[in-house]
């Protein structure tokens, strides 16, 4: 795959990013049980943290940043997205915490989740990937290796993310296949992303390490603010899920071929 020219590798990837997350979340919610969705969070975090401070952090600074650079900018970077989520634009933790207690949060969704709310939804996961399309194309244009280990975590935290869209639009009166396709045209908004980060980024290297920054910030902010909240208040399996954790760094460790 490395031999293809960079930007038909960032198109594949970020094509691969939210097809295979949708594909996997609709597998839970159309049959698997759920609590595979619970251990999935437990492999996302693993593979989101360790893709963050293990290769996208060093890589910004081996590509020049300095640490009094990088690190104002991965403190301004999850204190960003915390803005944004927090007023509804990157929308990561809608819906999350309805579905950990979907007994008693469940029925309130499907009373008060209007047509325009479940749009919105929708418009801010396409936001979402966007944005994931953009930190994608950084990662590939600083090396292909880490491009593709920035994409294997984006993978691993949009499936939650997937899931818990799929059941809120579930519970607002949306057939299941509605559901899925315009989940799926959302998710089209990351190869979107890909080809404007490359092009943008591609005349303009020297704001890549950044880039790269923000992507580990975004990637850090996602494991402890949205998906490690939700471990801990599972009761059942910590055995397995420890594991899982681990396999996701140990996948990111020895699978993505990135080295410096």
């Amino acid at each position: 795959m490395n031999s293809l020219p960079l930007l038909p590798q960032i198109v594949v990837a970020c094509l691969m990013g939210g097809l295979l997350s949708l594909l996997a979340a609709a597998l839970v919610l159309f049959g698997l049980p759920k609590k595979w969705l619970n251990y999935a969070v437990s492999f996302s975090i693993g593979a989101l943290l360790a893709t963050s401070m293990l290769h996208l952090l060093p890589e910004a600074l081996e590509s020049g940043l300095t640490p009094h650079e990088a690190f104002p900018v991965l403190l301004a970077g999850i204190l960003g997205f915390f803005a944004l989520e927090k007023f509804a634009i990157w929308r990561h933790a809608h819906g999350n915490d309805d579905q950990a207690d979907g007994e008693t949060c469940g029925e309130h969704t499907h009373d008060h989740l209007h047509g325009g709310e479940a749009v919105g939804i929708l418009v801010g996961d396409g936001f979402h990937n966007l944005t994931d399309g953009l930190l994608i194309a950084a990662a590939f244009l600083a090396d292909p290796a880490l491009g593709w280990a920035a994409t294997l975590a984006v993978v691993a935290h949009e499936v939650p993310q997937e899931a818990g869209d799929f059941a809120i639009l579930l519970a607002a009166g949306w057939h299941r296949g509605r559901a899925l396709f315009w989940n799926g045209v959302s998710s089209l908004a990351s190869v979107l992303g890909g080809v404007i980060g490359y092009l943008a980024l591609e005349r303009a290297q020297d704001w890549v390490p950044y880039i790269i920054t923000l992507a580990a910030a975004s990637f850090i902010y996602i494991a402890i603010a949205d998906l490690m909240p939700r471990l801990k208040r599972e009761q059942r399996g910590i055995g397995w899920h420890g594991l899982l954790l681990a396999a996701g760094i140990a996948i990111v460790v020895f699978g993505s071929g990135h080295s410096h």
